[in-house]
């Protein structure tokens, strides 16, 4: 009996000691576990998983996990670097020479090719499919010369063109054709670091890691991104650990975050630019460069920054942002003169001021529908009436393509670094035909601005081509006043304390997850 006792004994103590094991190892599975998962709170939802579908910042951010472009943007200075083309040629004007990467593989096992960039490149001019139609229908021709080598010649010189390489994104040409576009704008399949898992649209996106990926297996293997428009929903999800990561912290938030033991705030410069467009349609007010003149100096954009964005912005003189081909260092702004403002209106002829409408989303930028109020009020002072009309961005930004308008507030930073590029799309008069002004929603022109524009796509020399943009910025802002610049946003995250989370801003504000670790 007394052996049976301590069989027993031993029995049982076999047993606590493989629980705690057991217990231990569970523990040790579960922190590997979490340390490489995440969740991510955004502010802004995808639209698609179709690359094509949409050229808003958001899903682009998305994109990048899944597909690939012939080149990449990395770091915090958003470098350009090759990606699915190992290198290229510019051998004139109008004509790219890609070498492509070999060994690369698409989600489903396909081998990627030739094929699949030609494919991907025609498919950008398909409205039914794309939202990068300019790209698209300024490519003359796309030429296999082997499954690696492609060549693409432009209709016209595009200076900018290997610049926006990381953000045109490359698809499977076989799975692609074989499926319904539904199907394509919902299971992506591409050759990036994170393969499809589930999308839950409105409420979740969850990601693996694609342990097959040509620059090595990404360190986080399981990702789920969030969606939370609300500002206050997303802080909340943050202090309750729903989510690790936040992104868009609001500025009326910012000292909350900072206070919470829990978290952190990381920030940086923000590249996009905040600024009025205006319409200088003959015979109107806003025609006339002493009114626009008034309107800048109206508007104390400093008290704009002090107490709408809370100091969380810095003044800007222009559109292009430092590290833009064409920013030009030595602009300034305008003082805030309201004085001076009644003064160049009266010498005008609209001493009693006059009637315009100021349009712009309430839904799109940080403090967007405030700052459009102020501006209100600030011209108001100097007599002009500005009948607001803020509006969602889905709404808005359709108008803006159609240009139906004839003030606005708008952002903007260009994805390529190029000014030209900017000023192409945003001032150039529009010209449905050749793919300018398209984003030029007040119908401005000016046919010196636009001479000296098209100039620049036909300078080889990058210094040349730089300086020229440079004297471009100037005249738009000093001489024409083509639109009345605000600030830069700052942008603003936040990140779970003790989680051991390694993650550095991108200029771009795209969440690239391979990017990102855990300790």
């Amino acid at each position: 009996m007394k052996q049976k006792g301590g069989l027993q004994m031993k029995k049982t103590l076999a047993f606590i000691l493989a629980g705690i094991l057991m217990g231990a190892f569970m523990g040790l599975v579960g922190d590997a576990r979490a340390a490489s998962s995440i969740v991510v709170s955004v502010d802004t939802p995808p639209r698609t998983m179709d690359p094509h579908g949409s050229d808003a910042d958001a899903n682009l951010s998305v994109m990048a996990n899944f597909f690939e472009g012939l080149m990449q943007r990395k770091g915090a200075e958003g470098k350009l670097v090759p990606a699915l083309a190992e290198r290229y040629e510019h051998p004139d004007l109008m004509t790219w020479k890609f070498y492509l990467r070999k060994g690369v593989k698409f989600h489903n096992g396909n081998p990627f090719t030739a094929e699949d960039v030609k494919f991907s490149f025609e498919r950008l001019s398909n409205p039914d499919v794309s939202e990068f139609t300019t790209d698209g229908k300024n490519m003359a021709s796309i030429d296999i010369v082997d499954d690696y080598t492609v060549v693409v010649k432009t209709k016209v010189p595009t200076p900018w063109f290997v610049n926006n390489m990381h953000q045109i994104y490359i698809m499977d040409k076989e799975s692609t054709e074989a499926r319904d576009q539904g199907d394509v704008g919902l299971k992506p399949i591409g050759t990036g670091a994170y393969r499809f898992v589930e999308w839950v649209k409105g409420s979740y996106l969850k990601m693996e890691a694609n342990e097959d990926y040509w620059e090595g297996a990404p360190p986080l293997k399981n990702v789920e991104l969030r969606p939370i428009t609300e500002s206050s929903t997303r802080f909340a999800a943050l202090v309750s650990g729903q989510a690790e990561v936040a992104s868009g912290v609001p500025v009326e938030l910012y000292e909350k975050v900072v206070q919470n033991a829990k978290l952190e705030v990381v920030a940086r410069p923000a590249r996009r630019s905040i600024f009025l467009a205006l319409g200088n349609k003959p015979g109107s007010p806003l025609a006339d460069i002493r009114v626009r003149k008034a309107m800048y100096m109206a508007i104390n954009e400093d008290e704009i920054i002090e107490k709408i964005m809370r100091g969380h912005a810095a003044p800007a003189a222009q559109i292009p942002d430092p590290p833009t081909i064409g920013y030009n260092g030595t602009l300034t702004r305008l003082p805030y003169d309201p004085e001076m403002a009644k003064k160049l209106l009266k010498d005008a002829g609209y001493e009693k001021g006059f009637e315009v409408t100021l349009s712009g989303p309430n839904d799109r930028y940080v403090q967007d529908e405030q700052i459009a109020e102020a501006v209100a009020k600030y011209l108001a002072k100097v007599g002009i009436k500005a009948n607001l009309d803020v509006k969602p961005k889905s709404v808005f930004f359709p108008q803006v393509a159609r240009g139906e308008l004839e003030f606005y507030l708008i952002g903007w930073f260009d994805g390529t670094f190029d000014m030209g590029r900017t000023y192409f799309k945003l001032l150039h008069s529009r010209d449905a035909e050749k793919g300018f002004g398209g984003l030029n929603g007040t119908n401005f022109s000016d046919s010196e601005m636009d001479a000296l524009l098209q100039s620049t796509a036909n300078i080889a020399d990058r210094e040349k081509r730089e300086k020229v943009l440079r004297d471009l910025n100037k005249m738009a802002m000093v001489d024409k006043i083509a639109v009345i610049p605000l600030h830069y946003q700052q942008d603003i995250y936040a990140i779970q304390k003790g989680k051991g989370i390694s993650f550095t801003p991108r200029p771009d504000r795209w969440i690239v997850f391979k990017e990102i670790s855990k300790e």
